[in-house]
C-alpha cells in the first residue's frame, strides 16, 4: 500500500498540464486556424469610478467604448459591457495579482483555465469566422481592435480583431473542440 502511494505521488510530481487541443493547427489556402499558447485571463467587473485605478494597476487603459479593446506590453483589455472587461495577458504576467492590489471597488476572477484562444489568420479569415458568426466583420463595421461577445455556431465566443486579416477567438474550454472543428471546416470551405 505504501509503495503504491509513493508511486502515485512520484507520478503526480511529473504530471504536466496540457492545454486543450494544444498544437492543433489547420492550414488551408488563404487561412490558418490554430490553437494559441496558454495565456492568463481575468474576468473583470467594476464601476466607472474604479476604472482609472484598475487601468493603472494593469498597465493598460481599460476601454470604455463598446466593441473596443486596448493593448500594451502583451496585455489586452477587451470591453464586454459597461462595467465588464476580459483581460488577456500573453506576456506571462499575472493580471489577477495586479487587480488584487487595487482597493477601489471591483470583482476580478481568474478564468485562465476556463478559456481557450484560437487564431484565425489570412485573407480568408473574416469569411471563415463569418461562416458561423452573424456579426458584420467588414473592416468598416468591425475594425482592427474591435472586440465583442458574440456566437459562433452554437457556442458563445469573445471575438477580437488583431489585424485586418487576423482574429482571436476566445471560447470556453468545454466548447473548444466544437469551435475549432467549425472553424476548420469553414476554413476548408473558404479556400474553395
Amino acid at each position: 500500500m505504501a509503495k503504491a502511494a509513493a508511486k502515485t505521488k512520484a507520478a503526480a510530481a511529473f504530471a504536466e498540464r496540457r492545454p486543450a487541443l494544444g498544437g492543433h493547427t489547420l492550414s488551408a489556402p488563404g487561412v490558418k486556424v490554430e490553437i494559441l499558447p496558454p495565456a492568463e485571463r481575468v474576468s473583470l467587473r467594476a464601476p466607472q469610478a474604479s476604472v482609472a485605478a484598475l487601468s493603472k494597476a494593469l498597465g493598460v487603459t481599460l476601454p470604455v467604448k463598446p466593441k473596443s479593446s486596448a493593448a500594451k506590453d502583451g496585455r489586452t483589455a477587451l470591453w464586454l459591457g459597461p462595467d465588464e472587461w476580459m483581460i488577456i495577458d500573453e506576456a506571462g504576467n499575472d493580471p489577477l495579482a495586479d487587480c488584487a492590489k487595487v482597493t477601489a471597488l471591483h470583482s476580478a476572477v481568474g478564468i485562465s483555465h476556463r478559456n481557450v484562444g484560437i487564431s484565425v489568420a489570412g485573407p480568408a479569415a473574416a469569411v471563415t469566422v463569418n461562416s458561423g458568426c452573424p456579426q458584420d466583420l467588414s473592416l468598416e463595421a468591425f475594425p482592427v481592435g474591435a472586440a465583442s461577445r458574440t456566437i459562433l455556431g452554437k457556442s458563445e465566443i469573445v471575438l477580437l480583431r488583431i489585424a485586418a486579416d487576423v482574429f482571436r477567438v476566445e471560447c470556453w474550454r468545454s466548447f473548444s473542440d466544437y469551435v475549432f472543428t467549425l472553424l476548420s471546416e469553414a476554413a476548408s470551405d473558404a479556400a474553395n
